[in-house]
C-alpha cells in the first residue's frame, strides 16, 4: 500500500504548481537571477579585442582548458566579458576546503562543529575564491598581452594599467557570480552554483546542435552518423539518470525501549549510499589535470616544437590512446580519493553506534564499519566504470568524427545531475506545500467542532 507521501507526490499537477504560491516566487527569482547572469557574460572587459581570443580558441577546435572553461562560462570566456572565469574559482575554493577539511585536524573540528563551524568554513572558502581568481585572471591578463591574430593584438593598450583593470574587472564578477550564486540557493530553487554552469552549458547547445547540422549538410557527416549520434546521446542520458538514482539500501534497526508502561522504537529504517558518490568531480579534477600540459604546449610551441612539454602534449591530446588511458586512471582513482574524503565509514558505524542502531546480524562498531566500506568499494568501482564510460564515449566521438565539443560527457552529467536536482527540489515544495493545505483543512474541521 502506498504511503500518504507517495499518495500525495502522484497527485502532483499543474494545478498543484498554481496554488503554490511561494514556490513560484521562488521560480520567478530564479529565472530573474539567471537572465541577469546571461546578460553579464556579454558585457565586454575594457581594452580587449574579443575577437583574436576566438579566433585563438577556434583554431584549437574548442579544446582544451580555455575550451573547457569558455563550454562552462556560457561563452563568457571567448567573448571575453565580466564573467569570463564565471563561477569556476568558487567551485575549486570549495573542492580544496572540502578535501583539506579531511586532511587538517583545524578544519575537521570546524566541520564537527555545526553551523557555526560551517560559516567559518564558507568564510575560508571565500577568501581562497578571492585568491584563486586573481591569480587565474592575471594569467588571463598576461597571456591576453601576448596574443596576436589575424586582426592584430588582442589587447588594445597593453601595460600596467590594463593588467590591474583586468584583474579588478574579472575578479569582481567571479565575486558577483558567488554572491548570486548563494541567492539563488537562499530565496530562489535549486543549488545556485550548479544551475549557473547549468545554464552556461544549455546556452551553448542551439549553437552545438547547429554546428552538427551543418556537418551533415556539408557532407562531413552522414544523415545516418547524426541519428545515431541523437540515439546515442538519448541512451547516455537516460543512463545517467539510471544510475544516478540508484542506490543501495543497508536496513537499520533500532531496538525497542521501555519508558513507564510503554513501548518506543523498535523500528526498521534503511540508509540510502548512491552508486556514483563522488557525482561528477572525478571527470572534472581529470580533465582539468590532463588538459594543462597540452594547452601549455599549444601556447609554447605547435607541431611538437616545444621540447618535452611538447612531447606530453602530443602523447596527452584527444584521440590518443595515452589520453585515454591516462583519463580513465584518473577518473578512477579521484572516484575513490573523493569518495573516502566525503564519507568516513569508521564516523558513520559510531554514530550509529551512539543512537542504538545496529545492522541487522552485524556487531555495531568495527564490523559495521568493515561492513561499510565493503559496501563502499563495491559501490564506487560501478561508479567508477560507469563514469568512465560516460566520459570516454564523447571524447571518441568528438575526436574521430569532430562533434562539437559542448557534448561532451562532463557536460551531459552537469546538465542532467542538476535537472534532477533542480525537479527533486521543487516536488519537494510542491509536497509541503500540499501538506500545509491539509493542516490548515483540519485545524479549520477542529474549529467546527
Amino acid at each position: 500500500m502506498a504511503s500518504a507521501a507517495e499518495q500525495l507526490a502522484a497527485n502532483l499537477s499543474l494545478g498543484t504548481l498554481s496554488k503554490a504560491t511561494e514556490l513560484k516566487k521562488r521560480i520567478w527569482f530564479t529565472l530573474g537571477a539567471l537572465l541577469v547572469y546571461r546578460l553579464g557574460t556579454y558585457i565586454p572587459v575594457p581594452g580587449v579585442d574579443a575577437s583574436v581570443l576566438g579566433e585563438m580558441l577556434q583554431s584549437r577546435g574548442g579544446g582544451g582548458i580555455l575550451g573547457m572553461f569558455d563550454m562552462f562560462s556560457g561563452g563568457a570566456l571567448g567573448r571575453m566579458t565580466v564573467f569570463a572565469l564565471n563561477i569556476m574559482p568558487y567551485i575549486s575554493a570549495s573542492i580544496i576546503i572540502q578535501l583539506m577539511s579531511a586532511a587538517v585536524p583545524a578544519l575537521e573540528t570546524l566541520k564537527k562543529e555545526g553551523e557555526s563551524g560551517r560559516k567559518k568554513l564558507n568564510q575560508y572558502t571565500r577568501y581562497l575564491t578571492v585568491l584563486i581568481a586573481m591569480f587565474q585572471s592575471y594569467g588571463i591578463a598576461v597571456g591576453l598581452e601576448s596574443m596576436h591574430g589575424s586582426f592584430g593584438a588582442a589587447v588594445i593598450d597593453p601595460g600596467t594599467f590594463f593588467r590591474v583593470s583586468c584583474v579588478v574587472t574579472l575578479v569582481g564578477g567571479t565575486m558577483f557570480l558567488m554572491w548570486l550564486g548563494e541567492q539563488i540557493t537562499a530565496r530562489g530553487i535549486g543549488n545556485g552554483t550548479s544551475l549557473i554552469i547549468f545554464s552556461g552549458i544549455v546556452a551553448n547547445v542551439p549553437h552545438a546542435l547547429a554546428t552538427l547540422l551543418e556537418l551533415g549538410r556539408t557532407g562531413a557527416l552522414s544523415p545516418v552518423f547524426i541519428l545515431a549520434f541523437l540515439v546515442i546521446a538519448v541512451a547516455v542520458v537516460a543512463f545517467i539518470v539510471f544510475i544516478e538514482r540508484a542506490q543501495r539500501r543497508i536496513v537499520i534497526q533500532y531496538p525497542k525501549r521501555q519508558a513507564g508502561q510503554r513501548q518506543f522504537g523498535g523500528d526498521s529504517t534503511h540508509m540510502p549510499m548512491k552508486i556514483n558518490t563522488s557525482g561528477v568531480i572525478p571527470p572534472i579534477f581529470a580533465s582539468s589535470i590532463l588538459l594543462i600540459p597540452a594547452t601549455i604546449a599549444g601556447f609554447s610551441g605547435r607541431n611538437g616544437d616545444a621540447g618535452w612539454l611538447g612531447a606530453i602534449g602530443n602523447f596527452l591530446a584527444h584521440g590518443q590512446p595515452g589520453y585515454m588511458v591516462v583519463y580513465a586512471f584518473m577518473i578512477v582513482f579521484f572516484s575513490y580519493f573523493y569518495t573516502a574524503v566525503v564519507f568516513n565509514p569508521q564516523e558513520t558505524a559510531e554514530n550509529l553506534k551512539k543512537y542504538g542502531g545496529f545492522i541487522p546480524g552485524i556487531r555495531p562498531g568495527t564490523n559495521t564499519a568493515d561492513y561499510f566500506d565493503f559496501v563502499l568499494t563495491r559501490l564506487t568501482t560501478i561508479g567508477a566504470i560507469y563514469l568512465t564510460i560516460v566520459c570516454l564515449l564523447p571524447e571518441i566521438l568528438i575526436s574521430n568524427y569532430g562533434v562539437p565539443f559542448y557534448f561532451g560527457g562532463t557536460s551531459i552529467m552537469i546538465v542532467v545531475s542538476v535537472t534532477m536536482d533542480t525537479v527533486t527540489q521543487i516536488q519537494s515544495h510542491l509536497l509541503a506545500h500540499q501538506y500545509e493545505g491539509l493542516i490548515r483543512k483540519a485545524k479549520v474541521k477542529g474549529r467546527g467542532r
